[in-house]
């Protein structure tokens, strides 16, 4: 981990902070929530040991990068224009991208807006979300789940948080972490995360140090730049209008745990496997069900994850 090197760069008007390690072409990581560069440590050593120069910055909200304080400033066009602004700073024309949760739906928009500037990608648990001009992201989980959707929970600012702030962040990184239920996140009114069980253990993939960066970094930042993805989900609806039915124009190879709650979502498992994923993803190359294995699929499985992303991106 000490050969990771740790720069600062500006962006898109904002500073960011970037992990990074090796030469060779560029593997560009982008993290989920709540996470951090932090959640690809396996995969930063993995593929700068095989030949390539892995970047994994924290996103905008997160860790040691800026975080703008109105949600506005979280649309899927801000994300992408970091990245791209932050690749043009380090002077790289194309990159693979890899994506997981958050990420995954960032890379998602980034190959939609510059596929100019992406070779392939490996997305993580969260499929392509093709817009429907019907209904915006939060009313479609509204009208799934309910209120009490943790999506839906996250959009009044101030009440995440205080949600959040009501336990210890150890412990709140132990329960999200450890999640195994495929069930749709649920946060009641009154007890939110507190409704989530504690693990008795720790898996043997996540160790109390790794909990403790996480926290550590997230008692000092707060939620409210990773909540802000989330209360920016509409915006990002209205503002992609010009983008309906829109196809992803590189090649894809896609991986979701079989215990991934994004998997159990309405509909998803339909899509991914009947042909509705492959309509919107024309080089969907491969799609890969991992058995056993959850939400955090990159830290469960990290090996397996980072010979998946080598064996596909050495094609290219």
């Amino acid at each position: 981990m000490e050969t990771i090197e740790h720069t600062t760069i500006n962006t898109n008007g904002i500073k960011m902070h970037i992990a990074s390690i090796g030469t060779g072409p560029v593997v560009l990581l982008l993290h989920g929530f709540p996470e951090l560069w932090y959640s690809w440590r396996h995969q930063l050593l993995y593929l700068s040991s095989v030949g390539y120069r892995a970047i994994a910055p924290d996103l905008r909200g997160f860790g040691d990068t800026d975080a703008p304080e109105s949600h506005t400033a979280y649309t899927a066009f801000h994300i992408v224009g970091d990245l791209v602004g932050a690749l043009d700073e380090l002077g790289i024309e194309k990159v693979f991208v890899v994506g997981h949760d958050w990420g995954a739906i960032i890379a998602w928009y980034f190959c939609l807006f510059r596929p100019d500037r992406v070779k392939a990608l490996v997305n993580l648990s969260v499929h392509f979300l093709p817009r429907n001009p019907a209904i915006s992201f939060v009313q479609g989980f509204r009208f799934a789940f309910g209120d009490d959707f943790y999506i839906c929970r996250f959009q009044v600012p101030g009440e995440a948080e205080k949600d959040f702030g009501s336990i210890d962040t150890t412990e709140l990184f132990k329960k999200i972490l450890c999640g195994r239920t495929p069930d749709p996140p649920i946060l009641p009114k009154g007890l939110g995360i507190r409704s989530i069980p504690s693990p008795h253990d720790l898996p043997s993939w996540l160790s109390q140090e790794d909990i403790n960066y996480f926290a550590t970094k997230f008692n000092h930042t707060g939620f409210t730049g990773g909540f802000n993805y989330y209360r920016a989900l509409d915006l990002t609806w209205e503002l992609t209008a010009s983008w309906n039915k829109a196809q992803v124009q590189v090649p894809v190879k896609f991986i979701v745990g079989d215990l991934d709650l994004t998997y159990y979502f309405p509909g998803a498992k339909e899509y991914i496997h009947n042909g509705g994923f492959k309509t919107d993803v024309p080089f969907l190359e491969e799609v890969v069900v991992m058995e056993d294995t959850a939400h955090f699929i990159n830290q469960e499985r990290p090996h397996e994850i980072s010979v998946h992303i080598h064996e596909f991106i050495k094609k290219f």
